[in-house]
């Protein structure tokens, strides 16, 4: 094809669910030689694909004379879990100063999704030429890192014969905490709760990033003043000091750190004025705020299960009426909710291997009900290569089986929950479990399914409930636990929300990728959540 310098899309590429930055470290081994008297002088361009087209995003620095680059020019990308970002990394020979990539030799190419390379953390894959064969011996290493401090910072502090401020009482202080700015000013950071009637107050320990606080430099200077509180904002200053990140990190539980509060007005007054009370620093920890692209990028696999409802509600798989009828363009509701999901999902599960199973259907030979059964009809290996064999696994079971009943959702979302629950038991943030039902109605096992998500919220395990049809969705939205915390018929509580839905008829006329952000845009946030409350940091996390 041809390559064209392509101007910037207005606004960002992507979508307002922005995770973070991802930094690509770039590499070529044995790129073709096409200069006659030296060496290629190579350099790597970026494209993303957007609305159907290559669009340059950057491009790296020309190594001269080199054919195993490594680039010094680093690719920063926005990423964005609930989309597939697809990117090509294309190399050329610099011949001339021109910016047109015409001018210059192509190397070779490679593309691949965002995904694909983040949950690898690092690939090395052959480089092609035009015609999509190899470019030589060429190859291409590309390595992800996530560009973000996620250190945060535990602060516990107290103070000791403070100032008193109050004339009919003692003082009631707080802290306030700044850095400085850029434009040289104090900037305030956080301020702490008010301890009332007080010389000696305790105050809760709070956590705020490390970013916040010092821009990430422990050596930096910031400020904390302590005032005393007066209802009409008036506050009475009491002292200050300064200090860094470095210095009360000196501070541990059984030795606490003793910094004197300052008032440099009495300071230059009184010429015994020694300080207006100790602030004390009783502990001082510094700990990782870890992101669901951490857990990525440490090698957690996202686990992908597909439950299909073939009940009679569906109607006649052979009529255009039925939700399970595959029109000429060979889809339908069920196959576009499978591809809207399973296309991104995939590229984080190294195997790519995916239990497909179906419920409330009849299944030959002796037409007894099933709520849950393997579409490639093999129950000792339901498992489907990749959402092609997902897709193709379906459209072959629908002619052998009976559209039956009832909706019971409880078989399919505890099978699932018994390979969490295996999980479980590795003590590693390695696998995380998701299960995509697709169903046209009302639930037939309402109290046996709660009581199923609510165990299956202890677990690493979130449930995607796409609807499709025009059917009543109530007990779907009562599930989705996004404004009430959902019960089991026992009376215990849900852990967490693990639970979306999504009413397919909202996305029958956008672009297929608007179903896939609004069905994944929790899921980040749900892993996150899992990990961190079960204290599992990613696997070789450093520490902070």
């Amino acid at each position: 094809m041809a390559y064209t310098m392509t101007p910037s899309p207005e606004g960002p590429v992507g979508s307002q669910y922005c995770v973070c930055k991802v930094e690509l470290s770039i590499c070529g081994q044995n790129l073709l030689d096409r200069d006659v008297t030296s060496k290629s002088d190579p350099f790597c361009v970026l494209f993303m694909e957007v609305n159907g087209k290559w669009v340059e995003l950057d491009r790296t620095e020309t190594a001269v004379n080199n054919l195993n680059p490594a680039f010094a020019k680093k690719f920063i990308i926005d990423y964005h879990f609930e989309e597939v970002q697809k990117l090509k990394f294309a190399l050329f020979d610099q011949d001339k100063s021109s910016t047109q990539l015409y001018e210059h030799d192509f190397l070779g190419e490679f593309s691949c999704t965002l995904g694909t390379i983040v949950s690898s953390k690092k690939i090395t894959r052959t480089l092609l030429l035009g015609n999509g064969k190899p470019a030589g011996k060429g190859m291409i290493t590309i390595a992800a890192q996530e560009l973000s401090d996620n250190r945060v910072i535990t602060l516990s502090m107290a103070g000791r014969k403070l100032d008193k401020k109050d004339l009919f009482g003692k003082s009631d202080p707080f802290l306030e905490f700044y850095k400085p700015g850029d434009d040289g000013k104090w900037m305030l950071v956080h301020r702490t709760e008010v301890i009332k009637y007080t010389l000696d107050p305790v105050w809760k320990p709070f956590t705020v990033p490390l970013v916040s606080l010092c821009d990430g430099d422990m050596e930096k200077l910031i400020k904390v003043v302590c005032y005393d509180y007066d209802s009409d904002g008036g506050h009475d200053f009491i002292g200050e000091f300064q200090t860094s990140v470095a210095r009360l990190c000196e501070a541990q539980d059984a030795s606490p750190l003793e910094l004197e509060c300052i008032n440099p007005k009495k300071q230059k007054k009184k010429k015994n004025y020694k300080n207006s009370g100790i602030i004390i620093v009783k502990s001082c920890k510094i700990t990782r705020d870890f992101s669901f692209l951490d857990y990525i990028l440490g090698g957690c696999q996202l686990m992908f299960t597909v439950g299909i409802d073939f009940t009679a509600s569906n109607g006649n798989p052979q009529e255009p009426s039925s939700l399970h009828y595959i029109n000429p363009l060979g889809t339908n509701e069920y196959l576009s909710a499978i591809w809207a999901v399973g296309q991104i999902i995939q590229d984080y599960d190294s195997d790519k291997m995916f239990p497909a199973l179906g419920f409330g259907a009849q299944l030959p030979p002796d037409w007894k009900v099933s709520h849950e059964f393997a579409i490639n009809f093999n129950p000792r290996n339901p498992f489907c290569s990749g959402v092609e064999g997902i897709v193709q696994a379906y459209s072959a079971c629908l002619p052998h089986i009976r559209f039956y009943g009832p909706t019971n959702f409880s078989p399919i979302i505890n099978h699932v929950a018994r390979f969490a629950a295996q999980a479980t038991q590795q003590e590693t943030a390695s696998q995380y479990f998701i299960l995509l039902i697709i169903t046209d109605g009302v639930i037939s096992d309402m109290d046996e399914t709660r009581h199923a998500v609510v165990q299956a919220s202890k677990l690493p395990m979130s449930i995607i409930i796409v609807g499709v049809g025009n059917a009543d969705f109530a007990a779907m939205e009562f599930l989705d636990g996004d404004s009430r915390v959902l019960h089991s018929y026992t009376g215990e509580e849900a852990v967490r929300d693990i639970v979306q839905f999504v009413p397919f008829r909202n996305f029958r006329n956008v672009p297929k990728e608007t179903l896939a952000k609004a069905v994944l845009a929790e899921l980040p946030q749900q892993v996150v959540q899992y990990f961190k409350h079960q204290n599992l940091p990613p696997i070789n996390s450093e520490p902070a």
